[in-house]
């Protein structure tokens, strides 16, 4: 068996489709890698990879929105196609076993997921109160 695993961002918003009943989840994914050419530029290559998720699970469809960061994994196929101008390609298709958010898409400096969800952490910046360096008052009833 091969298994592919990749973390990147949507490129689109998920679709949501049925074959033959069975509801599947349609969104493409990239990945990209940081090189240099020979003249030593830096150059980004993307690898998209289009990504079919057959599941019951369509709550997941809200949360799978363009620029969400997910980490996907699932059995890779090839799949030949036509390009407009007649050429015969092929594109790299993932049927989806497993699929987690990995980051938070950020939407004009807010979260995109309901604020009150997400939990309070303190910048550095906010005094903290000093931890208190003295033992319980029942430290010599300890059972060791």
């Amino acid at each position: 068996m091969i298994k592919l695993q990749v973390i990147g961002h949507l490129g689109r918003d998920a679709a949501q489709n049925n074959a033959n009943g069975t509801p599947v989840i349609n969104f493409a994914v990239a990945h990209t890698i940081a090189n240099k050419d020979a003249q030593g530029n830096k150059k980004d290559v993307t690898t998209w990879v289009d990504c079919a998720y057959w599941t019951d699970k369509v709550a997941l469809l809200p949360y799978l929105k363009k620029g969400q960061q997910v980490y996907v994994e699932g059995i890779p196929n090839s799949l030949p196609y036509t390009t407009r101008d007649g050429k015969a390609a092929s594109k790299l298709v993932l049927r989806v076993s497993n699929i987690q958010l990995v980051g938070i898409k950020k939407e004009d400096g807010y979260n995109s997921v309901n604020a009150a969800t997400q939990p309070h952490i303190p910048s550095a910046a906010t005094p903290q109160a000093p931890l208190p360096n003295t033992p319980p008052d029942n430290f010599d009833d300890l059972p060791f």
